[in-house]
């Protein structure tokens, strides 16, 4: 029997997230996917797909949910093309327009974050109906604004939110993408540490926070989907 987000009180998600500090990966995801069932979902970006191929692995044909926010590189879609080929998942690709819809108009010159809200969290939040819990790949060492981030914890929507990767520096991410051929998006080696959508999202310069190239020049930090 799969749980509901409503089986845990914060207190317990507080002590489960404390539980797994010293957990893997694999572990994490066994316990979501025990608890959650057909209710757990994961969130790609398609910058990489580590978690992708850690969740597939414990879970084979688990639902990955990707945002088509209508401003993706087209190294973003292919890359999406490629992990739905490659792992045994079930991608869900949600747009905030439908098909054979209108161009976007061009909100993000206005109010990035009015751009956020209807282009990715608006979709987001219609594809996470009918589940429980979701996971994503949000990491620690990502930002600062990150560092504290739990492991589980229950987000704006009532929902649990997983972040299986929260503890992973970057040794650790580039020694599993090094063993298991992940597949990552290759505007990664073009100057492009965290890749968004391409009108807010620049190259940074080498040594430079990874993250700064996104909304460059404005004090965003986050589209609002994980925090």
């Amino acid at each position: 029997m799969t749980l509901t987000a409503d089986a845990f009180t914060d207190e317990e998600l507080a002590d489960l997230s404390r539980s797994f500090e010293g957990a893997s990966a694999a572990e994490i995801i066994e316990w979501a996917a025990r608890s959650f069932g057909d209710g757990l979902a994961v969130a790609a970006s398609m910058e990489d797909s580590v978690l992708i191929s850690v969740a597939s692995a414990v879970h084979p044909g688990i639902d990955v949910a990707f945002v088509d926010t209508g401003f993706h590189f087209p190294e973003t879609h292919a890359t999406a093309e490629r992990v739905r080929r490659r792992y045994p998942i079930e991608l869900r690709v949600v747009s905030a327009e439908p098909e054979g819809a209108p161009p976007r108009d061009e909100l993000w010159k206005q109010s990035t974050d009015a751009c956020c809200a209807r282009n990715k969290v608006a979709p987001f939040d219609t594809a996470l109906r009918g589940y429980t819990a979701w996971m994503s790949g949000l990491r620690r060492a990502d930002s600062a604004e990150r560092a504290e981030a739990p492991i589980v914890t229950r987000d704006a929507r009532g929902l649990i939110s997983i972040r299986p990767l929260a503890t992973w520096d970057d040794a650790t991410v580039e020694a599993y993408v090094a063993d298991h051929d992940v597949i990552l998006n290759p505007l990664l080696f073009d100057g492009y540490p965290s890749i968004g959508c391409a009108p807010c999202t620049q190259r940074v310069a080498p040594g430079d926070d990874p993250r700064s190239g996104r909304w460059a020049g404005s004090a965003k930090t986050e589209c609002g989907l994980n925090l």
